[in-house]
């Protein structure tokens, strides 16, 4: 446990600095908002056609409310999490990819979801719109963080005991 524990830290670390990068953040991270964005912005217009995407604002064309998605709002420190401790978990590489890929897609589905409701709440209420945003939905982000995660565990092949408990049957 302990040794997981270190690596999950270790390896969290590693990937939030990498991630704090100039570089990394101009050629990835501003890009990467701007396709959640304009994704959001597509579904969207699926219900209604009076909204724009304009690289990283999604904007009401009616009212002229906007919400801009900003680092830390685009489901990336989320997946770095969930990364983190799937890379951190003893188990084969393979399941390891098998749950990146899907826990990525896993967390950036919720997050469009937030990012829509959140569209949709800053034109109801304002201060409910702070509420849940800096609230309500970074807990529940975590919370699909860890969910995604303990299913991806329940996934993985049971290993066959070793050690002292073996020896006991």
């Amino acid at each position: 446990m302990f040794k997981f524990f270190f690596y999950f830290i270790g390896i969290q670390l590693a990937l939030f600095s990498i991630e704090q990068t100039n570089y990394v953040y101009n050629t990835i991270i501003i890009p990467f908002t701007g396709m959640i964005a304009y994704i959001s912005g597509w579904v969207i217009k699926l219900f209604d056609e009076n909204v724009i995407s304009q690289g990283v604002i999604l904007q009401q064309v009616n009212n002229g409310y906007s919400v801009s998605i900003q680092s830390g709002c685009n489901g990336v420190e989320a997946v770095l999490v969930l990364f983190s401790a799937i890379i951190a978990f003893p188990s084969p590489w393979k399941y390891k990819f098998m749950g990146i890929i899907s826990g990525f897609f896993a967390v950036e589905v919720i997050n469009i979801i937030r990012i829509i409701s959140l569209f949709y709440l800053v034109q109801w209420n304002s201060l409910l719109f702070e509420w849940a945003h800096l609230y309500v939905w970074q807990a529940l982000i975590m919370l699909d963080v860890l969910i995604i995660f303990l299913l991806w565990l329940r996934f993985l092949p049971v290993q066959p005991e070793t050690g002292a408990e073996s020896l006991a049957s």
